[in-house]
């Protein structure tokens, strides 16, 4: 059998196998139906966003359908049949599942998707990159560093995705400079990427991992925007750091000068006007959540009313929003209330006896299994496996409770996510630096690999430093 034959029936097969399995097979001590059902969904997820027989955002949308039918009290009669038999579980509500198509989390990535696009579109991103990168002078290290604290920023409030394209076009010229074997050419390609990924852990709109694990930051875990920054911004600034050093050392420049020249000015239109007010008044609110009353959420649907309201942002630009991602998170929203709703993740908690393991053995594993799989799968993907099974397990583990409990463990497990960086396929930054070029695979992993593991080590301190002086938790 052909191997593009079995990357269509894997994903089949196995879940169809798990629905047909009597209860009595499964390891979990009084299993229900439906939790046989989301067991089946699971796999069915897992193994399409690894193997990719259909886009990953396509998965989210079957996930939420499958637990329409299968799983909602407004599904197929047939799989309600048994309904009120002990052995059969309790069904979801149908509304509950269909709002995840609007859940505040969704909001809060459409109001940073308007805010990337009104940015864009007047070139607020590629003026201040003119003007923020005059200090840095010609010498390539601190030409590179410039770049990476940019892109970085950018990362925090724009697509990660978009933000590594617009850097990538403006370093064409620039990299062309460099001799066919300059190193230097390898350490500004593999920057913008780098920078990217790392630059995006800063805020909670930066990278859809972020949003998800907002989803389990609920209740006495609750973290604002604000608060997300405080621990978020240190990170990335040492990060990028680290990142820095390591590419400067490994790839340094033979070039002795470079020139980098963007053109281009503010606009003064008024239109371009509201794009720099409302861009700075809502970063202000969303960092001054306490201040106003008003959580993230609500105020990311400002900028969506006001662009949508004088024509900055029209009927063509929103045909541009990248609702792939928004429907890619929802499916994994969808995914974790199954898990939750059901108790299933709770069975599989605590059916393995955590608390006899060390905490730091519990924390340590999550992150390095996150950051692996990470390196080879979507991390907005690999983000909706784990979370639910992370939240559940930070609240079950009371070993836990000194390092920071369920608050630690999501965010160092998040951390890990955006930190999967090593391969070419890990994320679509480094896909478009590798199709340059002027970046090989194994340049990337050397850098990827070292980032990753020092990263999660340096999320584990940074996030148990700040619940220790009572920051966060």
């Amino acid at each position: 059998m052909k191997r593009d034959q079995l990357k269509y029936i894997i994903p089949l097969v196995i879940p169809l196998i798990v629905l047909l399995l009597p209860l009595s097979a499964f390891p979990f001590e009084g299993i229900t139906i439906i939790q046989q059902r989301v067991i089946a969904i699971f796999l069915l997820a897992a193994l399409c966003w690894v193997f990719e027989p259909i886009p990953i955002y396509a998965t989210s949308v079957v996930i939420i359908v499958l637990e329409l039918l299968m799983l909602s009290n407004k599904g197929i009669y047939w799989f309600r049949a048994d309904e009120g038999q002990a052995h059969f579980g309790e069904l979801l509500q149908y509304n509950e599942i269909m709002a995840t198509f609007a859940s505040p989390i969704i909001m809060l990535f459409l109001g940073g998707f308007f805010l990337a696009m009104a940015a864009t579109k007047y070139r607020l991103d590629v003026n201040l990159a003119r003007v923020l990168l005059r200090p840095f002078g010609s010498d390539p290290k601190y030409v590179m560093l410039g770049l990476m604290l940019i892109t970085g920023v950018f990362s925090m409030f724009m697509s990660n995705t978009a933000t590594t394209a617009m850097m990538l076009s403006i370093l064409t010229p620039v990299i062309a400079v460099f001799g066919p074997k300059d190193p230097g050419r390898v350490a500004f390609a593999l920057c913008i990427p780098v920078a990217a990924n790392i630059g995006g852990i800063g805020t909670p709109i930066g990278t859809p991992p972020n949003a998800i694990a907002l989803k389990y930051l609920v209740g006495d875990s609750y973290i604002s925007f604000g608060e997300w920054m405080v621990f978020g911004v240190p990170f990335v600034v040492v990060m990028m750091a680290l990142a820095w050093f390591l590419i400067n050392g490994m790839y340094r420049a033979d070039q002795q000068k470079i020139e980098l020249s963007i053109k281009g000015k503010f606009l003064k239109t008024p239109k371009a006007i509201m794009v720099y007010i409302t861009f700075s008044a809502t970063i202000i609110l969303w960092l001054m959540g306490s201040s106003h009353g008003m959580n993230s959420y609500t105020v990311a649907l400002i900028p969506v009313a006001v662009f949508s309201l004088t024509g900055i942002i029209n009927k063509e630009d929103l045909k541009r929003i990248s609702w792939d991602v928004l429907w890619l998170v929802s499916g994994g929203i969808a995914l974790g209330l199954a898990l939750d709703k059901t108790g299933l993740a709770k069975l599989v908690v605590h059916s393995i006896p955590f608390d006899a393991f060390s905490p730091y053995l519990v924390l340590f594993g999550a992150a390095f299994l996150c950051l692996i799989m990470a390196n080879f799968m979507s991390h907005t993907a690999t983000a909706n496996l784990l979370m639910p099974i992370m939240a559940a397990l930070g609240m079950s583990m009371t070993s836990l409770a000194p390092l920071g409990g369920e608050i630690t463990l999501i965010l160092v497990v998040t951390f890990a996510a955006s930190l999967g960086m090593s391969l070419p396929i890990s994320t679509p930054p480094n896909a478009l630096a590798h199709a340059t070029g002027n970046v090989q695979t194994s340049q990337m992993a050397r850098v990827g690999i070292i980032l990753g593991v020092v990263g999660v080590l340096l999320s584990f301190v940074l996030v148990w430093l700040l619940h220790a002086v009572g920051h966060i938790g």
